[in-house]
Order: structure tokens, then sequence, then C-alpha cells
């Protein structure tokens, strides 16, 4: 059945995304402010660590799950988040959105390979409407926008190792939603550490201390008020109404980072960017308005 508080989690979730859709302009301020190299997001995720560390240590003495007994769980949805996170150093926003987003399909394929499940037709069209958004946005004159350079993979790896981690939140079992927190900064954060050093010819060398000291207060406020937030509702949504219905209305971020970048930068907001996000904003309310009952299941 679905769960009690179903649209509400949905809208939630989709204003929460759509947050994330300025995602790219912080990450290009910090990078700007000297935080090469993706170090920004792992000052970040390091800033909610600290923060939630108190919280896990009591756990830990309590006798409860912590998260980080979650590794994989934690790498897969950390480590999909940073590859979108450093894509947007790499290539352009549109590029790195639209490559990302196609975890929705993802999403699909693996509850068919991984979960037996068979989507209904509610779920082709709604996913009929928001892939066909994306392309009428990005195609431009090519058929399929495949990836040209190392931002644009980086993406697309990012949206699959996202999507499996969206999967991995319907089959395991945790106490709350405190332990996949914790999982997906602490390992997500080791992930990031790890790919910064690997890829430091494309994104640049570990930044100064005066870089970091400058930029704490931002980093600080962002971690805190922003990241914490919002990773909350994005972890805790999938578990509640399924995460095939979640990658649908993660679109929504799609929506508001093509806007913003074609005003806060120079590329183009014509009518692409109208009919291909009217499309993606049809495509997330048929989702969650024609979505069966009987498919949700209600995971306490």
């Amino acid at each position: 059945m679905r769960h009690p508080h179903y649209f509400k989690i949905a809208i939630a979730l989709t204003i929460s995304a759509g947050v994330w859709g300025i995602y790219w302009l912080p990450q290009r301020i910090f990078e700007d402010g000297g935080l090469t190299g993706g170090w920004g997001s792992v000052a970040q995720m390091l800033i909610a660590i600290i923060f939630l560390l108190p919280i896990t240590v009591w756990r830990l003495i309590k006798g409860k799950s912590s998260g980080l007994e979650l590794p994989l769980t934690g790498l897969l949805l950390g480590g999909g988040f940073i590859l979108y996170a450093l894509s947007f150093l790499l290539t352009d926003v549109v590029r790195a959105l639209i490559l990302f987003y196609m975890s929705p399909v993802w999403t699909t394929i693996f509850e068919i390979l991984f979960l037996k499940k068979k989507p209904g037709w509610q779920r082709v069209i709604s996913l009929a409407l928001a892939i066909g958004g994306l392309w009428v946005v990005f195609s431009e004159n090519k058929i399929i926008p495949l990836p040209q350079n190392s931002g644009d993979w980086i993406a697309f790896a990012g949206g699959a190792i996202f999507a499996a981690g969206m999967i991995r939140l319907e089959v395991i079992k945790t106490e709350g939603i405190f332990p996949l927190v914790m999982s997906f900064f602490f390992y997500g954060a080791l992930f990031n550490i790890v790919i910064g050093f690997l890829l430091s010819d494309h994104l640049g060398p570990i930044p100064s201390i005066n870089s970091f000291i400058s930029m704490s207060i931002l980093l600080i406020l962002f971690g805190l008020f922003f990241y914490i937030p919002t990773i909350i509702i994005i972890l805790w949504a999938p578990t509640q109404i399924g995460a095939g219905i979640c990658s649908i209305l993660f679109l929504s971020e799609v929506l508001v980072g093509a806007v913003t970048s074609s005003i806060l930068t120079d590329e183009p907001f014509g009518w692409r960017q109208i009919v291909g996000s009217s499309l993606i904003i049809t495509g997330g309310i048929l989702a969650v308005v024609l979505s069966p009952k009987e498919n949700i299941s209600l995971n306490k």
C-alpha cells in the first residue's frame, strides 16, 4: 500500500531535488575561491561528518547502527553523488545534468534485473515524457547526446552508480534514516578523496590551507543548512515511496539547473528548454498521480 503521506513525501523530494539544481553554482564558487580538485565537496562532507559524529558515537555506545557498517550503500550513493558534483567542474552544466539524470532509466533497468519488478504502463508513460523532455532540451542536432569529454563520462557513470544506490535503499533495512545519512557522508568523503587524487590532472591539485580558511564560513553554512537537510529527504524518500518514482521526481533538478544556468551563464533558454521542461514536469506529476497503490510498499 502507499505510504499515508505519499504525496507530501513526493512534494518534499521534488523541492529538495530542485534546489540541488543550483548546486553547480557553489561548486564553481568554491573552485574560484581556490578549492580546486573537488576539495570543496570533500570539505562539505567532512563538516557534515563532524556535525553528525556525536550522534554516531552515542549510537555506537547504545549498540545501534551508525551507518559505518554500510560501506557498499555509502559508496554507491555518496560516490555517485560525488561524481555528479565533480562533473560540474569538467563540463557544461546542462551536459552534466542530462547525463547524470539518465538515472531513471538505470533505476528502471536495475528494478527489472535485481528486484524482478515489471514497470507498469504508468511508469512507461511518465518515463517516456521525462526522457523525451531531456532529449528535447539537450539533443540539439544530435539524436543521442553521447558523452564527449571526461566530465561527461563522470556524470554518466555517477548517474548509474547513484541509481544502483537507490535500488539498494529498497532492499536494506536500517534503524531509521541516520545510518544512511552517515554512510553517505563518510564513504562519500573517502570516495571523493581517492577520486580527487586519481583525477588530479583534470581537477587540479590539493588546495592550500588558506583556501579552506577563506571559504570556511560558506562551507559550514552550506554544509549544515543545505547539504544535510536535503540529503536526509533525498535518502529517506526512496525507502518510503520507491526508487523508481523518486528517480523521476529527481528530474526537477534538471529543470532548475537548466533555468538557472541559462540565466547565470551564456547557455541559451529558448523553445527547447520550455518544451522540454514542460514534458519533464508533466512526467513527474504523472509519476506521482498515476502510480498504482499496490506497487508502492510501506517501509516502516
